[in-house]
């Protein structure tokens, strides 16, 4: 499988750390309830299909990316680096 890395380009994913799922919340605060940790830390869906994870490349310049990944036929649909990703989803619209 080839990653199309924005920074270096299409390489290898022998480059790469996969880290997991990049959907899970943390819970906003260290006293959150017990189960909101729980849940944070242990569940996780197996999905079938498109999904979105947290990979490293570790081998190369050491960004974060979010890659959207086919899990069932591994085709990589998009590929776009952390940092963006959390500010996109940070920014409240304003009317």
């Amino acid at each position: 499988m080839r990653l199309a890395c924005p920074y270096c380009g299409s390489r290898g994913n022998d480059e790469f750390v996969y880290l997991g799922s990049a959907d899970p919340v943390r819970p906003s605060h260290h006293d959150a309830p017990s189960e909101q940790w729980t849940e944070y830390v242990y569940v996780r869906t197996n999905p079938a299909g498109a999904n979105r994870e947290l990979w490293h490349h570790t081998f190369g310049c050491r960004s974060w990316l979010i890659v959207t990944r086919d899990t069932r036929t591994h085709e990589v649909l998009k590929v776009e680096p952390a940092r963006d990703a959390a500010h996109a989803s940070s920014q409240v619209a304003v009317p």
